[in-house]
Parts: structure tokens; C-alpha cells; sequence
């Protein structure tokens, strides 16, 4: 049998370890799909059909120094992990703590929140997508979004974090 060259290149494609970085596919769709549960003021939340709170506003600063559009997705607290997880949703923002639990089944950006300590899930094993994600975060923190957007959703209050 003779080898050719142009097998090499599906090598990739047949290896189980080969798999699309998260990144690409948030670029690729132009779009960063963002769980939340849309029922805790004032995290996110409706006001008749418009979604909104901190992390709504939140989730759209970040999507736009991702240069990308958000696309919010409401879900229900069954659902919202386990989507992240298996690739149905790229992230959740719905004031998540890190856990030890989580740990072994997440990656997570840096801190959104300092006390309680937020953090924002995705699939593990994606480093390029973390490194999007926190340079984005970082970007949003150093000119003060965020703190804008804290004052203005919590007037002072310390948020309350959730755990899974």
C-alpha cells in the first residue's frame, strides 16, 4: 500500500483529542450563549419582556470586547449547569461561587465579584477561551465598568452568591 501525503491531514480529524477550541466556536457564530435564570433581581431578571440586571449588562460588555453578539438564554437551575457542561450554553452568569465540587467539573474565568468570589463557568479543557474571556473581564474592570455597573445594580449592597 502506498502512503500519501494527503492523509496526514486527516489524522487530526480522526484523533478522539481533536476537538474545536470554545473560542472558535463562539467566533465562528459571532455570538457568546449565556445561561442565566432570569428570576433574581438584581443579577437578571425581566421587566415585562426585556431582560436586564447586572449580569445581563454585564454578559453584554463582555460579549462586545469578545467582539461578538451575546445571546441570552433563560433556563431553569436543572438545566443551567448541565447545559454549560455539555456544550449547550458557552457560559453562565447567574452569581455562581466557585466550589470544589464545581472545580472538578468546570473552568472558570478570574473573579467578576471579589466577596462573595463570582466566577463564570464554561467546559473545561478550552485555555484559549479563558484567555479571551479574562482578557475581556480585565478590560471591563481596568475602565471601570464594572464598577459602574455595580453601584448602579447594588447601590453599596454586597451581592449574594449562589452555590451548586
Amino acid at each position: 500500500m502506498r502512503f500519501s501525503p494527503g492523509l496526514l491531514l486527516l489524522f487530526p480529524l480522526m484523533s478522539p483529542l481533536a476537538h474545536a477550541e470554545l473560542v472558535d466556536d463562539v467566533f465562528d457564530r459571532g455570538e457568546l450563549r449565556i445561561a442565566l435564570e432570569a428570576n433574581t433581581p438584581p443579577f437578571n431578571f425581566k421587566e415585562g419582556d426585556k431582560l436586564t440586571g447586572f449580569e445581563v449588562e454585564l454578559g453584554e460588555q463582555l460579549a462586545k470586547e469578545m467582539d461578538v453578539r451575546p445571546s441570552f438564554i433563560t433556563t431553569d437551575d436543572a438545566d443551567l449547569l448541565p447545559g454549560v457542561e455539555t456544550g449547550k450554553y458557552d457560559v453562565a452568569i447567574n452569581h455562581i461561587a466557585m466550589t470544589a465540587q464545581l472545580k472538578d467539573r468546570f473552568d472558570f474565568s478570574e473573579t467578576y465579584n471579589e466577596k462573595p468570589e463570582l466566577v463564570i463557568p464554561f467546559q473545561k479543557g478550552n485555555p484559549a477561551f479563558k484567555a479571551s474571556l479574562d482578557k475581556a473581564l480585565q478590560r471591563v474592570k481596568a475602565d471601570g465598568r464594572l464598577k459602574a455597573l455595580a453601584q448602579k445594580w447594588f447601590e453599596g449592597e454586597t451581592p449574594i452568591a449562589r452555590t451548586q
